[in-house]
């Protein structure tokens, strides 16, 4: 029997080590946790989650929830754990975080076709791989990585939203609600008037942040997870607009439309704990309690966890993978996760669990023909549909023609760094409306997800 490894047991690794298994193939799953941190991890457990415990909407409607459709279409196994581990967050997947780590890990430990190593990877293995090693790969391993691409690494930053005891807050001022009161009431709300508002926006703008070497001018962002004070230093109105938008919030008890409100949503199964939504940051922890202490409700809160930037590694995917997430120098070597170049954690999901299931193609393939032309004849390796958000999403990062770049100046041509992309709706091949209804957004979101449950369902049926 031919055996896997799988480097990193991260969202993309865990999936992709349960869809080889649940194969009947072998997985050596290899974790540098905990005897190895990154820094931002805080448990050995797989599967954690680190910046937020949200996957986002769970509604087909939305670019997230339709990815998260196709994972259980195609049978994903972690989005079955996230739902089961899921805690109130109106129409968004949030999980208890430590629950669902510690469940995956269960799971992963009890497989009888899986085995764990808990040591450090400093080299690519020879065999058949998957590559899953997060954004926080440790140097010696990006390293192997960087030698085998022959090319310098992309990088941005990532920033993490404290959390704190919601005992702590005071609930004379905040209140549970969901926006336009969709849901149960799962967030809850700590309003702001003009007064208040600037008050918190001068603290933000002037609050010293942690010096990194690393960190400069020049720093990238994934704009999905941009540190608070970045936002802040667009405009004083952007987070009112961004994070604090207070639409769709109103106290009962007052029936005041406030200037500005910071949500926060539940973090653990026990609802002890929340974590500040679109509060990731790069402050120093004295200016975090400063600033959080200034929002109205928690002005006795107590953080249990403060925020903190990381830098995130990814691979020039165009240049290295093929949809399929297999190199395109060496047959068996699949990469999954953030370290092609997806962000968010439904997509690390997604390609962990595309990856898995390539894999036990190329383990296990007879390299007999077959009747879908989607498929590779030769490899019968999955390529899915650019209808679907998954296989836009692989293309997306596999396709160097968006990234090229024609000088208006002499004509000469260029290729632009690949930037961190996660679902979206802008990914799809487009729809064609009739002209009274193209600006109709509702109706286009609705027929693209339509199309591609109908496109992977029967593509699944083919397969």
């Amino acid at each position: 029997m031919k055996e896997v490894k799988i480097i990193g047991a991260g969202l993309a690794g865990s999936e992709a080590a349960l869809q080889l298994s649940k194969r009947g193939i072998k997985v050596k799953l290899y974790e540098m946790r905990p005897e190895k941190t990154t820094g931002a991890h805080v448990t050995g457990d797989c599967a954690e989650f680190v910046c937020s415990n949200s996957l986002g909407s769970s509604e087909i409607t939305n670019a997230s929830g339709l990815l998260k459709k196709e994972m259980e279409i195609l049978g994903g196994e972690l989005i079955k754990i996230a739902y089961a581990n899921a805690v109130p967050a109106g129409n968004a997947l949030a999980i208890a975080r430590e629950d669902f780590s510690r469940a995956v890990t269960q799971k992963i430990e009890n497989d009888p076709n899986i085995e764990i190593i808990r040591e450090e990877v400093t080299e690519i293995p020879d065999g058949n791989v998957i590559i899953a090693s997060g954004p926080l790969t440790s140097d010696k391993f990006a390293e192997a990585i960087k030698e085998f691409t022959q090319s310098e690494h992309l990088h941005f930053f990532d920033a993490i939203a404290p959390i704190v005891e919601v005992d702590s807050i005071n609930f004379d001022k905040a209140f549970w609600a969901s926006r336009y009161d969709k849901g149960e009431a799962s967030y809850i709300n700590c309003p702001m008037n003009k007064e208040e508002y600037e008050k918190f926006y001068n603290i933000l703008t002037n609050a010293p942040r942690i010096e990194q070497h690393s960190v400069d001018k020049d720093s990238k962002y994934f704009e999905s997870c941009l540190p608070v004070e970045v936002l802040a230093s667009r405009g004083v109105d952007t987070l009112r607009f961004g994070p604090m938008k207070p639409v769709g919030l109103i106290d009962k008890r007052t029936g005041i439309e406030n200037y500005a409100v910071v949500q926060l949503r539940q973090d653990n199964s026990a609802k002890t704990l929340f974590n500040l939504v679109g509060f990731q940051t790069n402050l120093k922890w004295g200016a975090q309690k400063e600033l959080l202490q200034s929002i109205p409700g928690l002005e006795e809160a107590s953080i249990v966890r403060y925020g903190v930037m990381h830098r995130n590694t990814f691979i020039n995917s165009p240049q290295i993978l093929n949809p399929t997430l297999e190199t395109k120098k060496r047959k068996g070597l699949f990469f999954a996760g953030q370290i092609t170049g997806t962000e968010g954690y439904s997509e690390s999901i997604a390609t962990g669990m595309l990856a898995g299931m390539n894999m036990a193609r190329r383990v296990t393939s007879g390299l007999t023909p077959h009747p879908n032309p989607l498929l590779e004849e030769r490899e019968q390796l999955i390529t899915l549909p650019r209808e679907t958000m998954l296989g836009s999403i692989t293309f997306y990062i596999s396709d160097s023609a968006h990234l090229k770049h024609i000088s208006s100046r002499d004509n000469s041509v260029r290729y632009l760094p690949l930037q961190p992309i996660n679902s979206n709706w802008g990914i799809l091949p487009q729809i064609e409306l009739p002209k009274k209804e193209r600006k109709n957004k509702k109706l286009k979101t609705e027929l693209l997800a339509r199309r591609s449950v109908d496109v992977l369902k029967d593509f699944v049926y083919s397969m």
